[in-house]
């Protein structure tokens, strides 16, 4: 019976697969590998040197003097993810709209994905782990002793998404969200590399109807099911 298991989290923008990823985490102490932040960190290097998010040469040759860290700190009774990128934090600047709205064609390039599974391979190498993001189950563990497909409808995704952004004090048109996410979701479901899609052994999860807290515990159930058990309070990536 494997008692630190890998979880693998995919699904579609805005399905609150990272809030889902990290409860689940949290409740069995294991650590959270945020994959979306670190195709984030990319971009916003991508941004910042100016090279062009369709340009694969010079993404891919970006990529070799790249470096991601993931560090989490404890904060009461939660963990608190840091993203440093080339040894800088930048865990706040890569959430802001550019990013958010050129990170999927930089995704999409074969080198850049290739760097970015080894590093997220390696993280996953000791299990008690839940990844997220959306070729996890497909690509990056296959192996995953816990698949599960997250969902929802596009009115709530962008529902969602314009709730966080708000509460982030970002004003942002509800209809040009669900209309972000619908572009992504079709550039993502037929990019040539890595596609979205659900693994075959995958547990497949709407949440339209479903509060955070109820996603969370039967996650949890399911990988208890599966072998997993609580583990000592750690936070160290």
């Amino acid at each position: 019976m494997v008692s630190r298991i890998r979880i693998a989290l995919d699904g579609p923008a805005g399905s609150g697969k990272s809030t889902v990823a990290k409860g689940v985490a949290h409740k069995l102490n294991y650590i959270y590998i945020d994959t979306g932040a670190m195709y984030r960190a990319v971009t916003l290097k991508a941004l910042e040197n100016n090279i062009p998010v369709d340009d694969a040469e010079m993404l891919t040759r970006m990529m070799e003097d790249t470096e991601i860290v993931l560090r989490y700190e404890r904060h009461g009774n939660e963990s608190v993810m840091h993203v440093f990128l080339d040894g800088r934090d930048v865990s706040e600047a890569i959430r802001g709209l550019e990013v958010t709205a050129n990170v999927s064609p930089v995704a999409a390039v074969a080198g850049v994905r290739q760097a970015l599974v080894s590093m997220q391979r390696k993280m996953a190498e000791q299990g008690g782990v839940v990844m997220d993001g959306r070729d996890i189950g497909t690509v990056v563990l296959p192996q995953a002793e816990l698949k599960v497909f997250l969902t929802a409808s596009v009115a709530e995704r962008g529902r969602r998404r314009w709730l966080e952004l708000r509460e982030k004090q970002m004003e942002v048109d509800l209809a040009e969200i669900i209309a972000q996410i619908e572009k992504r979701d079709d550039y993502d479901s037929h990019r040539e590399v890595d596609p979205l899609r659900q693994a075959d052994d995958a547990i497949l999860v709407d949440t339209t109807e479903m509060s955070k807290e109820e996603v969370i515990d039967y996650i949890v159930k399911l990988a208890l099911e599966r072998g997993a058990r609580i583990e000592p309070s750690s936070v160290d990536a």
